[in-house]
């Protein structure tokens, strides 16, 4: 059977001649393109084979709705959300499954501020979509298409030019990297940014073809490549990003992956040394990044799982920083967009300033074991599943934002459907390996042992 047509804060995803057909990917860009203020549509997309097509269906949908496309071509998620700004567009799509297997594409949509949608623009878009009431326009108003190739000086632009970021002391350091570029557009953007910083660079997987060759999520368990090239070269670090780069990973000098949480967690710290605010992340991202904001002194906000959601609550705050536990570091300063090139500069500036090694960096943060797992979606209700997880723990603080996660002392479970596959994530944390491995087991059996509908 087919995996559905995702539908979510996240965007729509579905498999290439199954769910995602050139028809499906017309209708909702023009459904998209009706909820628009006036203006052009920048398009930009990752290196899927089938990314060509999509992107012929997407600029029909798109001109055939009466706008003009402005196709960015293969462009990081962050670069087309900054190409959004710089352009002073209607909005954007980006063109992505972004940690989705190679069967799968997207479609991503922004606002006008190169942001991704909020929810309820999301629902417009959606129930113009389902009822069928879309913009097509005569053939005298169709839009036009243009290419435009300086999307990526634009975005390193704003990356380079921190203050965050001394290019000259990252220079001085002499720093070596190894980028895994996951065969997508990051093996492009986060090359270049390396060596614009003064970082020598060795490359792995970063020919932008769609042959993927690992698993698309930067996990530890998909990072072997990079950590045995890493150790080799005798490098600094390495680092990976998912296909659409919005996501960065890191390894040590010996290759051992630090795990995706760090990423934010070390991002933060950057940050927070040189400016106090508060920070936002996601009910689903780990404790350590709580451990960096009570150092700093500095409150922490959390939101349910999705940029969407992360940069709406951002705004709110007036947050300095944030972002998601998947790798996933947002700079307003530099865009309001997880961003691979941000987390990239970021830790290239913590290894400059402290003269010390990745591994160090992270082992002075407070050391948590998280376990992050998924199972398909149980065929029973989701309220006799949620029942039995709040009598399952009913000892814990439970938060009903998205999905349940209970918490207590330095423990916690979020128990949640996943905005991007047919699945239930389970993402545990604790001080222990046995305890967090408990917690699982517990969600585990709940889900599983509910009574069907």
């Amino acid at each position: 059977m087919s995996a559905p047509l995702m539908i979510s804060v996240s965007g729509i995803r579905g498999i290439v001649g199954e769910t995602l057909t050139p028809d499906v990917v017309a209708r909702f860009v023009a459904a998209f393109a009706a909820e628009l203020p006036p203006g052009p549509v920048v398009v930009g997309r990752d290196a899927r084979i089938s990314g060509p097509m999509v992107l012929r269906a997407a600029a029909a949908g798109l001109t055939a709705a009466g706008r003009d496309v402005i196709d960015v071509g293969l462009a990081t998620t962050p670069t087309t959300q900054v190409a959004v700004e710089h352009l002073k567009a209607a909005g954007g799509v980006i063109l992505t499954a972004s940690h989705n297997p190679a069967p799968w594409n997207a479609l991503k949509f922004l606002s006008p501020r190169g942001e991704f949608l909020d929810p309820a623009t999301g629902q417009r878009v959606r129930a113009r979509f389902e009822s069928g009431a879309l913009p097509w326009v005569a053939f005298d108003r169709l839009g036009s298409e243009r290419s435009e190739p300086g999307a990526l000086d634009w975005h390193l632009e704003r990356v380079l030019s921190l203050d965050l970021v001394d290019r000259k002391r990252i220079s001085a350091r002499g720093l070596h990297a190894v980028v895994d570029g996951c065969r997508s557009v990051g093996g492009i953007a986060v090359p270049r940014l390396l060596r614009d910083l003064g970082v020598r660079v060795t490359e792995l997987d970063c020919t932008p073809d769609g042959a993927f060759t690992r698993e698309l999520e930067p996990l530890p368990e998909n990072l072997g490549s990079l950590g045995r090239a890493t150790a080799t070269a005798s490098a600094d670090f390495g680092i990976a990003v998912d296909p659409d780069a919005d996501r960065a990973a890191f390894v040590d000098h010996e290759g051992v992956p630090l795990g995706e949480e760090y990423t934010l967690a070390l991002g933060v710290s950057v940050v927070l040394e040189h400016h106090r605010g508060p920070i936002v992340t996601n009910l689903s991202t780990s404790r350590i990044v709580d451990a960096v904001c009570s150092r700093f002194g500095v409150p922490l906000h959390r939101t349910p799982v999705g940029e969407a959601h992360v940069v709406g609550e951002m705004r709110a705050r007036g947050a300095i920083a944030g972002g998601e536990g998947n790798g996933g570091m947002i700079l307003p300063a530099a865009h309001f967009g997880r961003d691979g090139l941000v987390a990239a500069a970021l830790v290239a500036q913590a290894l400059a300033v402290s003269d010390t090694t990745l591994r160090d960096l992270a082992d002075a943060l407070p050391r948590y074991h998280m376990i992050k797992a998924k199972i398909a979606k149980p065929d029973t209700s989701w309220d006799a599943a949620a029942d039995r997880l709040r009598r399952g723990f009913a000892d814990h603080r439970v938060e009903s934002a998205d999905g349940l996660r209970f918490s207590r002392d330095d423990e916690w479970i979020h128990v949640r459907a996943s905005n991007t596959e047919p699945i239930v994530r389970l993402i545990a944390e604790s001080p222990s390996p046995a305890r967090t491995a408990e917690l699982i087991e517990e969600a585990r059996h709940s889900l599983l042992a509910a009574t069907p509908t």
